[in-house]
């Protein structure tokens, strides 16, 4: 049994944290989160990233570095994206979709941490959905304006060999494939562009870094966690890293921005497994 403290007022600090004394001995009630700290966003911000996006930059760098060491030539090697993680089909499956909650989480993580501190999500983000055509005619719009140019320099990168050639999916043909792709897709749009855009950059909004620091914190950040398809993935994603967040910091809108990005993933990974093979100017 706990030894009640020692008569007198309660510390101060204990006050705050909701300590409270009776008869049975003390105890601690919930009260309100302790007021943030320009040294706690940092703390939060490096703790988020070392567990999601930024290990993965981390990750994906090692990898390029393994790729230019290999004795073949960037452009002859291949990476996948999606790939089979188990033998049997519905294992594969359900780890699939384990992946693609796990995904999910890292993004619903930031969220809850931005609403926790008072932000809110609506205004400050944009999460509503008060406009829903404006902000889908958004999305295509933005889907084009990144994805045709976006693919003609992969092609450009994979041709003066700065890039690897990217399978989007390896998945095997089962009945489950193409919904899972698009589970896919929607997880990394949502995923990384709540965690890049709208929590990035909102918690360096409040730490004061300047507008064109933290767009530049931001593109680099997305390009780093594509470092493994070469030169050109990280040029390529750090461009569209940009687009985003000049965008974002224009409207505040951040639903377009995740629709956008699950369809160009969608593409690329849908219109991969099905043009596979069947056409010669994919690497």
């Amino acid at each position: 049994m706990t030894t009640p403290p020692a008569a007198g007022p309660p510390a101060p600090d204990r006050v705050a944290a909701g300590f409270t004394g009776t008869g049975a001995g003390p105890s601690f009630l919930p009260d309100r989160p302790p007021a943030e700290t320009a040294r706690s966003v940092r703390i939060e911000l490096v703790i988020v990233f070392l567990v999601t996006l930024g290990m993965s930059g981390l990750r994906s760098l090692v990898n390029l570095i393994d790729s230019l060491l290999a004795p073949t030539p960037l452009a002859q090697q291949t990476v996948a994206i999606v790939v089979p993680q188990a033998r049997a089909s519905y294992l594969d499956l359900i780890k699939q979709l384990l992946s693609v909650a796990s995904g999910l989480a890292w993004g619903a993580l930031a969220l809850y941490l931005l609403w926790r501190s008072g932000v809110h999500l609506r205004t400050r983000l944009g999460l509503d959905l008060s406009r829903p055509g404006r902000d889908l005619l958004a999305a295509v719009g933005l889907t084009a304006l990144i994805g045709i140019p976006g693919l003609l320099f992969y092609l450009f990168a994979h041709a003066i060999g700065i890039n690897l050639a990217v399978a989007p999916t390896t998945l095997d043909d089962a009945w489950w494939r193409v919904p899972v792709l698009i589970l896919a897709a929607f997880e990394n749009g949502f995923l990384e562009e709540v965690l890049v855009v709208g929590y990035l950059l909102t918690r360096l909004e409040q730490l004061g870094v300047r507008p064109w620091k933290a767009t530049a914190i931001s593109s680099v950040l997305r390009g780093s966690y594509h470092l493994y398809q070469g030169f050109g993935g990280f040029l390529g994603n750090a461009v569209m890293g940009v687009v985003f967040a000049l965008w974002f910091r224009r409207t505040r809108r951040l639903w377009p921005l995740v629709v956008a990005h699950t369809l160009l993933d969608v593409f690329a990974f849908v219109g991969y497994s099905l043009l596979a093979g069947r056409v010669d100017w994919l690497p």
